[in-house]
């Protein structure tokens, strides 16, 4: 069935040593737990076979760490909590969301000329303009189509003090430039268009200096952000087909899966 394609995959590498986890929130871990045969080292057990002569190891992760999905309920508070921004949108947890609303034709969208733009640890935005201008190279933007930020912000995902650059940097030294970002005008615009599910090789949906108001008012319509891509380079500007599969959590805000791309070859 897939002999005519090539899978593209766009999802990060999960690791302790990559800028995978948002600043702030709980790191990646991966330990071992079980493996082929005990190991010592110094004196101390680093492997164990405690279960049997095989492979495996636990994880510990944020549900927004690498590349993962944004659930309504990540902004949005439930209906009836008192709580500002709650509405019925905030009942809408992870393992609720409608998974045909993260696949479909994807439109994607080069901002590239926006990266490193920002000062001071700001992102600059992207406007409402620049989609417009790519809609009269490419063609109307229609109802149901994924629309990608192809910003290439993906480069800076890398291990060791390098990696800052990918949000720490912006966000807790406010120093050097934040990840090209829409603002809440270019969200309604798409909204308005019949897009349901926007995606971004950013580090996040909303500006390093104030994430929350995209998040606000596109989860409160019940929009699906999914963040973090990578190699969006690799995709042309219409004709793949995007997919997106999160981990099922009950309850959870969101939650990191396997994004990838059909192209035909």
């Amino acid at each position: 069935m897939f002999d005519n394609y090539r899978v593209i995959d766009l999802t990060l590498t999960l690791d302790e040593s990559l800028p995978c986890t948002w600043p702030g929130h709980m790191p990646f871990q991966k330990k071992n737990w079980t493996w082929y045969q005990k190991v010592e080292y110094l004196g101390e057990t680093i492997r164990d076979s405690r279960c049997g002569p095989y492979f495996t190891e636990w994880l510990a992760l944020d549900e927004h760490v690498g590349t993962h999905f944004d659930a309504p309920s990540h902004f949005i508070p439930q209906p009836n909590s008192g709580m500002p921004n709650a509405g019925p949108a905030g009942a809408i947890t992870g393992e609720k969301i409608d998974l045909s609303k993260m696949m479909g034709e994807a439109v994607v969208i080069d901002l590239t000329f926006l990266c490193g733009e920002g000062v001071n640890g700001e992102s600059p935005y992207i406007l409402r303009p620049h989609i417009q201008q790519w809609e009269e190279k490419y063609g109307e933007i229609h109802k149901g189509e994924i629309v990608l930020f192809y910003t290439g912000w993906d480069k800076y995902y890398v291990s060791g003090k390098e990696g800052k650059a990918y949000s720490y940097n912006a966000l807790v030294e406010k120093t050097g430039f934040g990840w090209p970002a829409p603002n809440v005008d270019t969200i309604e615009y798409l909204y308005n268009k019949g897009v349901t599910c926007i995606g971004t090789d950013g580090a996040s949906m909303g500006s390093a200096q104030n994430g929350a108001p995209v998040h606000i008012f596109g989860l409160s319509k019940e929009l699906i952000y999914i963040e973090g891509l990578c190699q969006l380079n690799q995709l042309p500007a219409r004709g793949s087909y995007f997919i997106f599969l999160p981990i099922k959590v009950a309850m959870s805000s969101g939650c990191p899966g396997r994004a990838i791309a059909l192209v035909k070859k």
